[in-house]
């Protein structure tokens, strides 16, 4: 039995968690994510409770559609993928290495729904989840950034803050931060990777958002795991192992 007064959320002792889960449990509803989310996950911070959640939160996909349990797999997946845990918890792959298994197995279901069709976005948040339970670095957090159509990172050789943007609004690197106004600010086309030459888990994913017909998905994917030219110096770098080296710790 979990005592959840010896554990601690964003906001002091968890005791409070049990009821939340009950409640969302029983009866989903928007305003009883958001707590949870408050609590244990906050600006993507876990804590000792936020770990001590995901038997529950397997247990609510278990029971839910493969729609109805996007709700806990989210969460569970970012509680999952979280990094920054302040006060030196436990490596929730290995404290909770069968919810893990389960979490995972329950996520390539939800990836099957045909109702992700019409919504890339959830999508790409459940294919993040899906990297968080195989403990893949970096992109647990932030494969999100697909959804964002951007991300922004330093040149690896002059620092310029870049952004790589592939979208509505282009595909290029900008300097610009107000790119999506009408802006006579230097814009560099992107280099998108060959995808008969990906490889890892770039090939893993492109391949994976194509069999979903995820086609537009698997589109950005290139241009995320392709090259960017510096619209400060021109240096050509690979996106990707921007997006690493920002947020790889």
């Amino acid at each position: 039995m979990t005592d959840w007064s010896q554990l601690h959320h964003a906001y002091g002792t968890a005791e409070d968690i049990p009821g939340l889960l009950d409640a969302v449990s029983q009866a989903p509803s928007e305003s009883g994510w958001s707590e949870l989310w408050s609590r244990l996950c906050h600006q993507g911070t876990v804590y000792s409770a936020s770990h001590a959640a995901l038997p529950a939160l397997r247990d609510m996909a278990r029971q839910w559609s493969p729609a109805g349990g996007q709700g806990p797999l989210l969460l569970a997946g970012a509680i999952a993928a979280g990094t920054d845990q302040p006060y030196g918890e436990q490596d929730p792959h290995v404290a909770y290495a069968a919810e893990m298994s389960d979490l995972l197995q329950l996520t390539e279901e939800a990836l099957r729904d045909p109702g992700l069709s019409d919504d890339p976005g959830t999508y790409v948040y459940l294919l993040a989840a899906l990297l968080g339970f195989e403990g893949v670095e970096v992109w647990g957090e932030q494969l999100d950034g697909l959804n964002d159509d951007e991300y922004e990172v330093p040149c690896p050789t002059c620092s310029a803050e870049n952004f790589i943007v592939f979208g509505e609004y282009g595909f290029f690197s900008t300097t610009d931060s107000m790119y999506m106004n009408e802006s006579a600010a230097k814009k560099v086309p992107l280099r998108p990777a060959d995808a008969s030459a990906l490889e890892g888990p770039a090939q893993k994913l492109h391949s994976r958002a194509l069999a979903d017909n995820q086609t537009d998905v698997a589109s950005k994917l290139t241009y995320v795991f392709g090259k960017a030219q510096c619209a400060e110096c021109d240096a050509v770098f690979s996106v990707a192992d921007a997006v690493t080296d920002r947020w790889g710790g």
